[in-house]
């Protein structure tokens, strides 16, 4: 089956940045509802039990992406009979990481309290019924029909799941915006998310049997196939270790060392910086599989191309977004939440590096999924994510919240991102390309520093009221940086195979091969 990769890719992105842009403002509307109607102590409390929930998730060991990665040839060669065993594999394996993530969740009830400052749990609130209704919503997601996504993902067909969410979160976000409001009763919250999370399920699952009916578990792999799958299950396991450790000790040490308050001061930043790195990321997730039937039939020199296409267009995205942040975090932040949630600007500054120095790397990341290079890559999201950890421990006694986001930043951008774009060049790419794929990347590095600060020096001249203050820097940010990165960049070749790739997915609706005289 020949997969028509621009045509998915499109769709998917336009789809899911619709699914990301209402993610981003309806938890938005939640959280501020959370706030006012409960108070800043229960969004740590929300925030604490998502990032348990990611450690406890590591019984999923990567088996997800390792079986949508074992469905790219059969799909390509229509092999149904294949398909249909590894539906039946997934299947299985879903059901056992259920009940393991059941029976570990379980075991951690009595070490609740080591993970967050008793004294700062709200009264009347019992951790462990809120644990074990969050530890229901998880098992539930491996439990019902979680192994059909498996069809829609390696077909690129996330939009579906895009249009599903769209209707369960909405009844979702009403109901618990109406317990907030009228009953105070956090318990009720966290059961409609569970009810919530097996209604999308079934749904799913029943427009994956209506759009692929040849398509149902049944038969065997040969003994070869399913131990090649173990192999990479086994070689993702430390990849997914390394990055839940990464992402969620943040999280568990703030809440361990600092207390409830802090941590859902902190994460009401990462909320705003996760939800812009959501957005972006559905360019990149909606076209992994096509990445990754790219990588099948195209050769080596037209997949490194590819790969300076997406640099330069995940270069400019993510530093226009970089700019936006750094000027507009802490009068938004005061608008939001007064000025007693504040963080120091050199907090600020770390989360626009780390958000930067984030989206590079997914895009490392994502290739490395579709090329399936996951042996050779074993070693280093461990690596990394242990001295985080480390770092964490040490300087967060010092130096609080910044120490925190300051070891996130010394270990991606020290150990994670050189390891892995010589792991990527070893295996995927010519080696012969790295040292002119790093003077470009650094390139961009340094053409994002500059513009970051010529916007907030100029943005920092603006002297108006709180509300006033925040449009105008926003202003600027969408015309300074813009024209910054135009003038570094247009007369680059990666710029022009940037904006036909553009044209080519928008189907020329925007027309910039003309515009800028391309050809």
């Amino acid at each position: 089956m020949k997969l028509e990769r621009t045509k998915n890719a499109t769709r998917n992105i336009i789809f899911g940045i619709i699914l990301k842009l209402y993610q981003m403002l309806l938890p938005f509307v939640m959280r501020t509802a959370m706030i006012y109607f409960m108070g800043m102590k229960y969004l740590g409390l929300s925030s604490l039990f998502t990032s348990i929930l990611q450690v406890l998730n590591l019984a999923e060991l990567g088996v997800g992406s390792a079986m949508v990665y074992s469905m790219y040839k059969p799909i390509v060669e229509d092999d149904r009979e294949t398909i249909c065993a590894l539906m039946r594999l997934y299947r299985l394996y879903y059901r056992i990481i259920g009940a393991v993530v059941a029976i570990l969740g379980v075991i951690l009830l009595p070490f609740l309290p080591q993970l967050v400052k008793v004294d700062t749990v709200p009264k009347g609130i019992s951790i462990y019924i809120l644990y074990l209704l969050n530890l229901g919503a998880t098992v539930l997601s491996y439990w019902l029909f979680a192994y059909k996504n498996s069809l829609l993902n390696a077909h690129q067909r996330t939009d579906v799941v895009s249009k599903i969410t769209l209707g369960t979160n909405t009844l979702m976000y009403l109901f618990q915006f109406l317990v907030l409001a009228l009953l105070h009763n956090y318990y009720l919250y966290v059961i409609v998310k569970l009810i919530t999370q097996a209604i999308t399920n079934i749904t799913t699952a029943v427009a994956v049997d209506k759009m692929y009916p040849n398509y149902k578990p049944g038969g065997k792999l040969d003994i070869g196939a399913i131990k090649q799958i173990n192999h990479r299950v086994r070689d993702l396991f430390t990849a997914k270790l390394g990055g839940v450790i990464l992402n969620a000790a943040d999280t568990i040490v703030i809440s361990a060392f600092l207390g409830l308050t802090d941590l859902a001061v902190y994460q009401n930043y990462y909320f705003i910086l996760t939800s812009v790195i959501g957005i972006v990321s559905v360019v990149f997730g909606a076209c992994t599989a096509g990445i990754g039937n790219s990588l099948i039939v195209d050769t080596s020199e037209k997949n490194f191309l590819d790969f300076e296409t997406f640099s330069l267009i995940i270069a400019w995205v993510s530093g226009f977004c970089s700019c936006c942040m750094l000027c507009l975090f802490q009068p938004f932040m005061k608008l939001w939440v007064g000025s007693k949630y504040l963080l120091p600007m050199s907090a600020v500054v770390c989360f626009v590096i780390y958000y930067f120095i984030y989206e590079i790397n997914q895009l490392f990341n994502i290739y490395k999924d579709a090329a399936g290079i996951w042996h050779e890559d074993r070693f280093r999201p461990l690596i990394t994510a242990a001295a985080n950890l480390i770092m964490n421990i040490i300087l967060v006694q010092f130096y609080g919240i910044y120490g925190v986001l300051l070891s996130t930043v010394i270990a991606t951008l020290g150990i994670g991102m050189p390891w892995l774009l010589h792991n990527l060049f070893t295996s995927v790419f010519n080696k012969r390309y790295l040292p002119e794929y790093l003077r470009m990347l650094l390139f961009y590095a340094v053409i994002t520093g500059i513009s970051c600060l010529i916007s907030y020096r100029i943005c920092v001249l603006i002297d108006l009221s709180d509300l006033g203050n925040l449009i105008i820097r926003a202003l600027i940010c969408c015309i300074v940086p813009n024209v910054i990165y135009l003038a570094a960049y247009h007369k680059t070749s990666v710029f022009g195979r940037s904006v036909r790739l553009i044209d080519k997915m928008t189907k020329g609706k925007l027309n910039l091969s003309s515009k800028f005289k391309l050809g």
